[in-house]
């Protein structure tokens, strides 16, 4: 029986590298965001560690709990999450690492799986380990999660204990790495199968409590490793029960950056954030450069939220409230929201003032991090600029920042965002600020920041154009308001996707998703796609009016050619390309106000 199940994993692993092989030397794809079901939105909750560092309770845990289901749990507040050292006994402020002895002990099972400690955590007595505590945050209505140290106790290692269901013993699989600041552990030898078997089993357990998000530290940064990554993925997987997977602590190498998305929902992309400016300002930045990876289901991580009241035992500093001031909170959160970071509260909830239970309420800017796409830096440096766009609409989600360390105005050329006008609602604070043409301009304080949602409104005519070859209108097809939707000719049907503004820039604006006419990819080939994009200053969204004597002829300033009906079609759909200008019906467009 034994050499038969060889025979099998032998040919197993053989299809397997066939498999790998074939999908190597084929054409290369992008990454692709691991969706368990968890994480289809940024993950929304409180962590223990800025208040309480190692040291939190049972009653601190149910207590917020608590606070969450009575203040928050209604704005998209769920998870409740346990940091580091659980297992480790006690409560104080020190660090909890062990001495040359393995003192003191960790609690664990006879398989080397960490269990909490009975003196912070009394329901854990006997084999309950976290379940009564995670079931008492289920019936609140929210989630349960833990964190946990890379790898396996080094005391299970050198106790030499039994993996759970297999004849492998402790000491096979640990690679004697361990974290600079936590020696309890030992890092894991993935290419020894028996290592997958030990965090198989440490997450079937942890399914068995019924956990929803797994913090992993020690993992994404000083050294990004690979492999216990993988594996961890894997365990989640095989548990059986879906999870976040959480990696910590940063910065993860952006060279991980296609790695990480595929097998994590969120990672860390700085250190531990506290509550200074210096840290908040450095994450403008981070989050610039790691934009090319957050996709639904993967989130860059810029750590948890250092606002209300802080390190109660450690780890940082004396207790108190944050020391960020009331407009650098702003900020912080309004970052947040417009990179839709994972938004993991730090300090104490129960010992909120009304400031702090505003900031974590607000509905209008929580929508920003829960439910925007494409969002992107629009302009850097001191003065900041960030947008995203509202699904579904031609509105657009706008932030401003002031880094500086003066008051000073924060402007946005509305033509950036396919704007000549626009109607702007302050999220923040609720007001209609009215409507502003050309120009957004803000004055905001030192370290502050705005956060507006602008509708596209103008005071120009907008105009439908006609091919005279067909009579039939140029349309965004599909009522698409997304990047890169193709454009094409439709019947009149009167709806705003037939429908474009005309700038003195020379773009040419879709009324319905306020994004540009668009040489795709700036090619200047015959032939080449029209789309609609948004805005920026690149000459192939540019066009220039040539008059043929009652019908205009719009020709790509940066290839000259002319947009023209693919094929001369007169079906509805037939999409639009660029060519060589020349005389045909084709590329003669009837400008119609409307």
């Amino acid at each position: 029986m034994k050499l038969r199940r060889r025979r099998v994993t032998a040919l197993l692993t053989v299809m397997a590298l066939a498999v790998a092989t074939a999908v190597a030397i084929g054409a290369p794809r992008a990454a692709v965001a691991w969706d368990n079901g968890t994480a289809n939105t940024p993950p929304m909750g409180w962590n223990s560690y800025d208040a309480f560092n190692w040291s939190v309770t049972e009653a601190d845990v149910k207590a917020n709990a608590d606070y969450l289901r009575v203040n928050l749990r209604q704005h998209g507040w769920q998870y409740v999450v346990i940091d580091w050292a659980w297992y480790y006994p006690g409560r104080h402020n020190s660090s909890p690492n062990q001495d040359g002895n393995l003192n003191p002990r960790l609690r664990m099972d006879a398989n080397g799986r960490l269990l909490p400690d009975t003196t912070r955590f009394p329901s854990a007595v006997g084999n309950n380990g976290f379940k009564p505590l995670a079931d008492y945050v289920h019936a609140q209505g929210l989630k349960f999660g833990v964190h946990l140290m890379r790898g396996i106790p080094r005391q299970a290692v050198a106790d030499n204990v039994p993996i759970l269901g297999t004849s492998c013993r402790a000491n096979q699989i640990n690679n004697n790495t361990t974290a600079a600041w936590l020696n309890l552990m030992w890092g894991l030898n993935m290419s020894n199968a028996c290592a997958q078997a030990y965090l198989d089993s440490m997450f079937q357990l942890l399914a068995s409590w019924g956990v929803d998000y797994v913090k992993v530290d020690d993992i994404a940064a000083p050294t990004y490793r690979q492999a216990e990554v993988e594996g961890y993925r894997l365990a989640i997987q095989r548990s059986g029960r879906p999870m976040v997977l959480s990696l910590s602590p940063g910065p993860t190498p952006l060279s991980a950056g296609p790695h990480v998305q595929a097998n994590a929902h969120m990672w860390r992309i700085v250190n531990d954030l506290w509550d200074d400016w210096p840290g908040v300002n450095n994450l403008f930045d981070q989050l610039r450069n790691w934009a090319t990876y957050r996709a639904q289901g993967a989130y860059p991580d810029p750590d948890m939220i250092p606002i209300g009241r802080l390190s109660k035992f450690g780890p940082n500093g004396s207790p108190r409230y944050s020391n960020l001031t009331p407009d650098e909170q702003r900020t912080l959160m309004t970052l947040w929201t417009i990179n839709r970071s994972p938004l993991m509260w730090g300090g104490n909830p129960v010992e909120n003032r009304a400031s702090e239970l505003a900031l974590m309420t607000n509905a209008a800017v929580l929508a920003v991090d829960q439910n925007s796409v494409n969002n992107r830096q629009v302009v850097g440096g001191a003065r900041q600029v960030w947008a995203a766009d509202v699904p579904g609409s031609g509105d657009r989600y706008v932030a401003l920042f002031n880094r500086d360390n003066t008051s000073g105005n924060v402007s946005l050329t509305l033509s950036a965002l396919g704007m000549g006008s626009a109607t702007v609602t302050d999220l923040w604070s609720g007001a209609d600020l009215g409507t502003v043409s050309g120009t957004f301009t803000r004055s905001l304080p030192a370290h502050g920041a705005g956060l507006y949602r602008l509708s596209p409104r103008t005071t120009a005519t907008a105009y439908t154009l006609t091919a005279q070859h067909s009579g039939k209108l140029l349309d965004v097809l599909n009522l698409s308001t997304e990047d890169g939707a193709d454009v094409g000719q439709w019947t009149a049907n009167g709806q705003n996707n037939q429908r474009w503004v005309f700038n003195d820039s020379g773009t040419v604006v879709n009324v319905n998703s306020g994004k540009c006419l668009d040489v795709h990819g700036g090619a200047v080939d015959d032939g080449v796609r029209i789309t609609q994009w948004t805005c920026h200053t690149g000459t192939n969204q540019q066009w220039r009016l040539q008059d043929t004597g009652g019908r205009l002829q719009l020709i790509a300033r940066h290839s000259n050619k002319c947009l023209t009906i693919q094929g001369a079609g007169t079906a509805d759909g037939a999409r639009a390309v660029q060519m060589t200008c020349g005389t045909g019906a084709d590329q003669q467009w009837l400008r119609q106000a409307v």
